[in-house]
């Protein structure tokens, strides 16, 4: 794959080159692309979204914050949620970018006469925790696609 996208402007230049391997692990050709760009939109973001209570946890939401001064403004938690969802995507495509992000899950592999080795142990509670948060992530990417703007 090859992208080379100009400054944004009405008429832009564009180049942009698919091979027929980069649609092979879409998610993960893609995933190389995202996770640089959500860690810059983080760093030089200037505003915030409206983020849904049920997205983040419990003590950002704004039925927790502070009672606001007027109506239209903020509450105190406004940008600690987006903050929150952002380094929610940025942790998931960060680890969509390791290859052996599972191996932390395994023990070693023993390797048995009968050629049917085994893992001396296995925490499928935490493999499933962890593959849990990651699609929460591609999730709330989803959802608040329309919204990564800076």
């Amino acid at each position: 794959m090859r992208v080379r996208i100009g400054p944004y402007r009405k008429n832009r230049a564009e180049k942009i080159e698919i091979e027929r391997f980069d649609t092979w692990s879409m998610d993960s050709t893609l995933a190389l692309i995202i996770h640089p760009m959500l860690v810059q939109l983080k760093d030089t973001t200037h505003g915030a979204p409206c983020v849904d209570d049920l997205d983040v946890p419990e003590e950002l939401r704004s039925t927790n914050a502070p009672p606001k001064e007027n109506d239209y403004d903020a509450d105190a938690y406004w940008f600690d949620r987006w903050d929150w969802v952002l380094d929610e995507m940025i942790w998931s495509f960060n680890e969509k970018n390791k290859d052996n992000w599972q191996e932390q899950y395994y023990g070693p592999y023993i390797e048995k006469e009968d050629d049917l080795g085994e893992f001396e142990w296995i925490d499928d509670v935490g493999r499933k925790a962890h593959q849990e948060r990651m699609s929460n992530g591609f999730r709330l990417f989803g959802k608040y696609y329309e919204n990564l703007w800076d």
